[in-house]
């Protein structure tokens, strides 16, 4: 038995130097991964503040009238489109538009796949962070108003350091969650983690070992992510004492 697995292990990684295979779509995964979670938070961070400060105020902007409500509506409704188109259609799909259609003159499958990736953790960045400003009490804004703090001042230091406490959790499940959607990035001829590991059972014809390796590397990259998270929040709770 320990012969036959050795010899599993030998055929998929050490002939021909396929570990460089896993190694390379490791670090493929991992670049997707990190851009796409920039650009993801970005655009959260944005339509969340649009949604929010539309829920908050958009009744009396509409009461005093004005340039500034029409400006609101018109972007709230753009980042209600969006979300509504974003998480209303799969992933690969997305990803599919992105590469042959929208960026179809483009060689670099992988800059796709981030902007893709990016997109999409976007739509649910952007409703992770708008919930947890929505869930503060309306009594935090009044008391940043009786000190004299306009809305956005009151934003920046009396309501978002309790969001970011509040949302934590939730950002990293869908960090975790944007890791695994990589996975189907090699539609579009990117070689990820997932991709190489595939390749290697095309040319060895053994399916165990290498996709069995490709499900322990995401296994550990999603436990780093959980232990990051749960010190982040013992160290949140820390301060508030």
């Amino acid at each position: 038995m320990f012969d036959r697995i050795k010899a599993d292990f030998i055929l998929n990684f050490v002939e021909s130097d396929r570990w460089l295979m896993i190694l390379k779509g490791v670090v493929a995964t991992l670049e997707i991964t990190s851009v796409a979670l920039v650009i993801g938070v970005v655009i959260g961070v944005i339509i969340a503040a649009v949604r929010s400060t539309y829920d908050k105020n958009g009744e009396d902007m509409k009461r005093r009238g004005g340039a500034s409500y029409h400006l609101l509506h018109a972007a709230n409704t753009v980042c209600r489109l969006y979300l509504t188109v974003i998480r209303g259609t799969p992933t690969v799909v997305q990803l599919l538009i992105a590469y042959f259609i929208i960026f179809a003159s483009s060689n670099n499958d992988i800059l796709v796949a981030m902007i893709a990736f990016g997109i999409n953790s976007g739509a649910y960045v952007a409703e992770i962070i708008r919930g947890g400003i929505m869930s503060i009490d309306e009594g935090q804004f009044e008391a940043g108003r009786s000190l004299g703090l306009n809305y956005y001042m009151t934003m920046r230091y009396v309501v978002v350091p309790q969001v970011i406490k509040n949302v934590l959790p939730a950002l990293f499940n869908e960090f975790i969650v944007l890791i695994k959607e990589t996975s189907v990035a090699g539609y579009i001829g990117v070689e990820d983690l997932t991709k190489m590991g595939d390749l290697i059972r095309s040319r060895t014809y053994s399916a165990f070992m290498p996709l069995l390796a490709v499900a322990a590397i995401y296994l550990i990259m999603v436990m780093g992510l959980t232990a990051l998270d749960t010190r982040l929040e013992r160290r949140l709770r820390r301060n508030e004492r």
